[in-house]
């Protein structure tokens, strides 16, 4: 896949796609992490894209403003953790330390990015592996393997072995939203699709699910526009 970068104020990077199944040019915002990409027949000459992103690109500008830029987690800096917005502060220590108010982080700026990101991912792994050990015990049901990834298209996914994957982003939310999705996940165990029958266990185990779920689908996107290293 090919990009192109528009000038600007920030500039716009758009990955160009060719689809055998296109019939005409398609430009695509993610909700999730605001990457650009624009769809275009095979045989059609990429000159008549970066016209069309050309003639779009106010309306892309509006729509990514709206999205919030993306942040570089660093030192005097801030990171989200547990839906709230945490100070990272440099110490003399060696370990990455939550203090309850502030992220305390090893006082080297080119690591602090990746060591705070090692934090937030052993912390996602405990925090959904009890969440998922404790929806689970109340279906009565047993999961396998238990996975983190950076996914953009979904926050958690359950196989038909049992397998249950989250993303590792989910522990900058909200407890609760983290927790909804622990549960979703987890009553797939019983039903393997989105029946009302599939609701109704999510509603058994988690009762005040639509408010978490709003908040995915209306701020989620937020925790894809943090990045932790340049």
């Amino acid at each position: 896949m090919s990009r192109i970068t528009l000038a600007g104020n920030p500039p716009i990077s758009v990955n160009l796609r060719r689809s055998a199944r296109a019939r005409r040019i398609s430009l695509r915002i993610s909700r999730l992490d605001g990457r650009v990409t624009l769809t275009m027949p095979t045989r059609l000459d990429e000159r008549e894209g970066i016209a069309f992103v050309r003639e779009r690109e106010l309306w892309l500008r509006s729509h990514l403003d709206k999205m919030g830029e993306e942040r570089t987690v660093g030192i005097d800096g801030s990171v989200l953790f547990r839906g709230d917005e945490v100070p990272v502060v440099g110490t003399t220590g060696k370990r990455v330390r939550f203090t309850g108010e502030v992220l305390e982080v090893p006082n080297e700026p080119d690591r602090a990015g990746t060591r705070v990101l090692a934090f937030l991912k052993h912390q996602a792994r405990d925090a959904l592996a009890e969440a998922s050990d404790r929806y689970a015990a109340r279906l009565g049901r047993s999961y396998g393997r238990l996975s983190l990834r950076d996914t953009r298209s979904r926050w958690g996914s359950c196989t038909s072995a049992g397998d249950l994957m989250y993303s590792w982003r989910l522990i900058m939310a909200p407890p609760e939203v983290l927790d909804y999705v622990a549960a979703h996940e987890v009553a797939h165990l019983v039903e393997m699709n989105h029946s009302q029958a599939f609701w109704d266990v999510v509603a058994d185990i988690y009762p005040d699910y639509e408010e978490p779920r709003r908040w995915l689908k209306t701020e989620g996107q937020v925790l894809h526009r943090v990045r932790f290293s340049d």
